[in-house]
């Protein structure tokens, strides 16, 4: 379990980089300028606790998956988010202001494409996990 925390951890950091440098350049920043928080390291490789999830969604239709990893995302998102304000008194991916599509800063509904293609790319990398690591045992 401890090397997956750290291979979630890993890809979602990456990922967030690669997603908000490419932001920048959408916004015109040749620089490609991108960012990520060291609190996200934890909270993307909890990813390990939806494996069950994946595991129990499997058979159904890509398309009801989808939706159920976009609801899945948001409440783990929404939930960090409420924690680390009330607990270090900020929430670090604060989206007040940034778009009418938040919900009180914590999660962003115009993110639901991407939360709906990342619950299925999170289901390729744990189906290359549990074939990986077996085979590495």
């Amino acid at each position: 379990m401890r090397k997956r925390f750290i291979i979630y951890g890993m890809a979602g950091w990456i990922t967030e980089v690669v997603f908000t440098g490419m932001g920048s350049l959408v916004m015109g920043a040749v620089n490609l300028a991108a960012y990520t928080y060291l609190w996200m390291f934890p909270i993307y490789g909890m990813g390990v606790l939806l494996e069950p999830i994946h595991d129990h969604i499997r058979s159904i239709s890509w398309i009801v998956r989808g939706f159920i990893w976009v609801g899945v995302i948001f409440t783990i998102e929404y939930l960090a988010g409420w924690i680390l304000q009330v607990t270090i008194g900020t929430c670090p991916w604060d989206y007040s202001g940034r778009t009418i599509y938040s919900v009180d800063g914590f999660i962003r509904l115009d993110f639901i494409p991407v939360w709906f293609a990342a619950g299925l790319i999170f289901e390729q990398l744990h189906d290359f996990l549990d074939q990986t690591l077996s085979q590495l045992k």
